[in-house]
């Protein structure tokens, strides 16, 4: 009884293989996009600091 309610009679259920394949394809699509979005925000705040030593070093020195 506890089988059949379960779903394991007959061996696995293909649709639960299916939709287990398609989370796992839906995982691995996500982690690539997220080391993708990671790698982008790394160039911007690599170029954003570029950036903010460039103001600091065009800056004017302080009268003293």
């Amino acid at each position: 009884m506890a089988k059949a309610l379960l779903g394991h009679v007959g061996g696995p259920d293909p649709r639960m293989i299916s939709e287990m394949r398609r989370l796992q394809q839906r995982i691995r699509d996500l982690e690539a996009e997220l080391t993708r979005l990671q790698a982008q925000n790394d160039a911007l705040a690599a170029q954003s600091r570029d950036e903010a030593l460039v103001r600091l070093q065009d800056r004017e020195p302080a009268l003293t």
